[in-house]
């Protein structure tokens, strides 16, 4: 019965994708403005082409806010990829190396120093 659950979950979660995937595409359309306007702002030297570059930065960011339904596909994505790891009966864990966690590290250089 679980099984038929994580599947009727997953169906759902298949057409939810296919319906938004126009507005995906728009967001990813217009993210590539917005990464195309900050790129070649960092690059340009004279004044007129910083502003222009702001300005197709500006267009992109506005048509991805107009994207909103995008989120939803998005969401969906990410519960897909959690059902397929449940129906895998695998873990779902965040690749966070412990050594980069400054806390971590903190409380290890400092059992060293009061010992």
């Amino acid at each position: 019965m679980k099984k038929l659950l994580l599947l009727l979950a997953a169906v759902v979660l298949v057409f939810i994708i296919l319906g938004t995937l126009g507005p995906l595409l728009g967001l990813a359309f217009a993210l590539a403005f917005v990464f195309l306007g900050m790129h070649y702002y960092v690059k340009s030297n004279s004044v007129f082409s910083k502003v222009i570059w702001i300005f197709i930065g500006l267009i992109g960011l506005l048509m991805a806010v107009s994207n909103i339904p995008a989120l939803v596909g998005l969401v969906a994505i990410v519960l897909l990829y959690a059902l397929y790891k449940k129906w895998k009966n695998e873990d779902i864990t965040l690749p966070i190396k412990e050594e980069d966690d400054p806390f971590t590290n903190f409380e290890n250089e400092w059992s060293k120093i009061t010992k």
